[in-house]
């Protein structure tokens, strides 16, 4: 006997709820699970391995009378908030060039996403190498006859945590130029020939016309680039790590060494709730104001 339309369409809703219920379980074990073991734990006084002595908010006091958290915060400040605007102000620019179909767009498009191919820690080792003034940068420019030059950014503690936005940029403005470039590839080209139609100029239709469609791949790359920002640890560690002192410690490192070497694990998984929370800031008001932009 044939299936009726609805019994198909009720075979298929049990298909896909068959097919997709792994995933989700694996999703809500292994994301939100951890998280409520985090919030556990942050309120534990586990050391090196999980314990179950309830302490309430005493991890969380200790973390915020850590001078060297409020650092870590501080240069995550500085690290997240340059990172951010240059990426991504770089990143549109390049995407606007090569939106003018010029030759050879393909090459230039591997030449600037390569750095993302590279993992972190091969990008801090290298801008390591680059920077070190010994035979970094510094030492090739005095070899060319300026014996004066002086780029030791990577080992004064003021400057040291510009050069780990020097290094990141590098890696992450290819990926930011392939964010804008698909979402200029895909404004309505009707608006465009409208626009040309009234007269406008080649720059007053990117200002007022094009820019403003790209609001949702600004909230996209926008939240890609926080997050890579404060999730950043192996490009830290290779490059400066976290020194000298600790004078590029963020969030995700003082969360590793209070964890696995100074054995304060209660403490370390605060400091990951509090980056979480961060997170949440940054996120949520894009999420309400997209949500809002949608209805």
């Amino acid at each position: 006997m044939p299936f009726t339309k609805a019994e198909f369409s009720g075979r298929d809703r049990l298909m896909a709820k068959i097919v997709l219920s792994p995933t989700i379980l694996a999703a809500i074990f292994f994301i939100y699970g951890f998280i409520l073991w985090t919030i556990w734990l942050s309120l534990t006084r586990s050391t090196i391995l999980p314990s179950n002595h309830f302490v309430g908010l005493a991890n969380y006091y200790d973390l915020f009378g850590s001078s060297r958290w409020w650092r870590s915060l501080s240069n995550l400040g500085i690290f997240g908030g340059l990172y951010v605007l240059i990426s991504l102000s770089l990143g549109l620019g390049l995407a606007i060039l090569l939106d003018q179909r010029i030759k050879g767009e393909r090459l230039y498009q591997v030449v600037f996403l390569y750095p993302m191919a590279l993992s972190a820690v091969v990008t801090g080792v290298a801008w390591r190498w680059l920077l070190d003034p010994g035979f970094g940068l510094q030492a090739i420019v005095r070899s060319m006859g300026f014996p004066h030059f002086a780029f030791a950014w990577i080992d004064d503690p003021d400057m040291a945590i510009y050069t780990v936005v020097i290094a990141a940029v590098w890696q992450t403005t290819g990926f930011m130029m392939a964010i804008f470039l698909a979402g200029l590839r895909g404004v309505n080209s009707d608006i465009v020939k409208a626009a040309q139609i009234d007269g406008a100029s080649h720059a007053r239709i990117y200002l007022r016309v094009i820019l403003p469609s790209l609001a949702p791949t600004f909230f996209v790359a926008l939240v890609l680039s926080v997050g890579l920002a404060i999730k950043s640890f192996g490009l830290i560690i290779a490059l400066t790590g976290g020194g000298p002192g600790y004078s590029t410690n963020v969030p995700s490192i003082f969360m590793y060494v209070f964890s696995f070497q100074r054995g304060e694990m209660g403490v370390g998984a605060a400091s990951a709730l509090m980056m979480l929370v961060i997170m949440m800031i940054f996120a949520l008001p894009f999420l309400y104001l997209d949500s809002r932009r949608q209805a």
